[in-house]
């Protein structure tokens, strides 16, 4: 099973937008951008929710069968480890191995040493090509890696092989995350990660480093353009040149995790993709989830006052929402609106303070990363909740693929 050039994760948290997420892809595909479809649900976010891995593969299969979608399209385990990787087995065919939590962890001091004089040959002044710099190693350099990111790398291995005992070798793409920690990995650190990738035997088809600067979700990015831009290129070329080096897959590419609502850094990764002619995988996971509160607010009524109500609910139990996702969220808490200035906005003004719309003053950043770790009080809504996904399905669905259509499938992938 080989990954296509171009594919974007949809996550679609209580399952009613898949429709409206692959119309996205269909709309792309009559403009000649072909993209693949990877639905991605966490094991953090099914057990919030409630569902099973199995929801997600119905829901794909019925967007696929509905809308006569004859193209490929793949269900993510999204962040699995060994702990919970058999939850996924039956229903998925593409696995995000997790392993942002070992990084830091020293694998031994026998498998280090091996590490660093298998890898020794590439020691001295390394030309890349696409990288105008050459990088220079030192056995010092390789080995002090190896301490910070091959343990970690060892880890995704058992998890592949536990995969592949299970599921057969070549039957499943294979991803490897190393986003989830607090220092980005330069190139010349993912040049040796990759080579550690190889030395397991794992396959990997995309690899989701940690970039520079803050992927906050369902917000713009924080940090310095200029530098994400080289750092990506150079990224690019790192990974070309270790698929000749050593002998990975060549549809290998990498993944940008927290990818949904990234604008500012869209228009440098479109320049990237194609000066390398260079595949990409775009994973979003909640853009979807507040299309549908957005949604909900709009069609007034009872939609509106679910919307207001998750808000309500949301910032009382701020802490309790708010520490799962510490690291990939920024919230001014002073600076969000009170429960008595909520009750008070209309549809229009509700929406658009969730919406993602910088060239609108309503916008609120903070109220939009709120809502966005607020799903779990709408999951304890239950059928209220989804009843109401029902019941407004039109506007909702308008706006969803809206969303992924128009703000990031149009701006990530324009005259690929």
């Amino acid at each position: 099973m080989k990954i296509e050039k171009y594919s974007f994760g949809i996550g679609d948290r209580f399952a009613h937008q898949g429709k409206a997420q692959l119309q996205a892809m269909i709309n792309a595909a009559e403009l000649g951008i072909n993209i693949v479809p990877v639905w991605n649900k966490s094991f953090r976010e099914h057990k919030t929710i409630g569902t099973k891995p199995q929801s997600v593969r119905a829901e794909a299969n019925e967007a696929v069968a509905d809308l006569g979608w004859e193209k490929p399209f793949y269900c993510d385990a999204d962040h699995i480890n060994l702990s919970n990787v058999d939850l996924f087995l039956e229903s998925c065919d593409f696995f995000t191995l997790d392993v942002a939590d070992y990084i830091g962890q020293k694998a031994s001091d026998e498998d280090i040493a091996a590490f660093v004089e298998k890898h020794s040959q590439l020691t001295g002044s390394l030309d890349i090509p696409g990288i105008e710099e050459p990088i220079e190693v030192t056995k010092e350099d390789i080995k002090a890696i190896a301490e910070k990111t091959l343990l970690a790398v060892q880890e995704a291995g058992k998890i592949y092989r536990y995969i592949a005992e299970n599921k057969g070798e070549g039957n499943f793409i294979t991803e490897v995350s190393m986003d989830e920690t607090d220092l980005p990995q330069t190139p010349k650190e993912m040049l040796f990660i990759l080579a550690a990738i190889s030395d397991e035997q794992i396959p990997a088809q995309t690899i989701a480093p940690k970039f520079t600067g803050r992927f906050n979700k369902g917000v713009n990015y924080v940090g310095d353009i200029d530098t994400f831009a080289k750092e990506f290129e150079q990224d690019v070329a790192v990974i070309d040149f270790a698929v000749k080096t050593f002998c990975l897959p060549e549809t290998l590419k990498l993944s940008v995790h927290s990818g949904s609502d990234k604008f500012s850094i869209y228009a440098p990764i479109n320049k990237t993709l194609k000066k390398f002619n260079a595949g990409i995988h775009v994973k979003t996971a909640g853009t979807t989830w507040l299309e549908e509160v957005a949604g909900l607010a709009l069609a007034g009524g009872e939609g509106l006052e679910i919307a207001k109500q998750v808000y309500t609910d949301a910032l009382a139990r701020f802490d309790e929402l708010c520490g799962p996702y510490a690291t990939v969220i920024d919230i001014d808490k002073d600076k969000l609106p009170s429960v008595k200035e909520v009750n008070e906005w209309d549809e229009q003004t509700f929406a658009a303070k969730l919406r993602h719309d910088p060239e609108n003053p309503l916008y609120d950043l903070n109220v939009r990363q709120l809502i966005h770790v607020g799903y779990k009080v709408a999951a304890e809504m239950g059928d209220k909740f989804i009843f109401a996904l029902k019941r407004y399905e039109t506007v909702i669905a308008k706006g969803v693929t809206e969303n992924i259509f128009e703000k990031h499938i149009l701006k990530i992938f324009k005259d690929m």
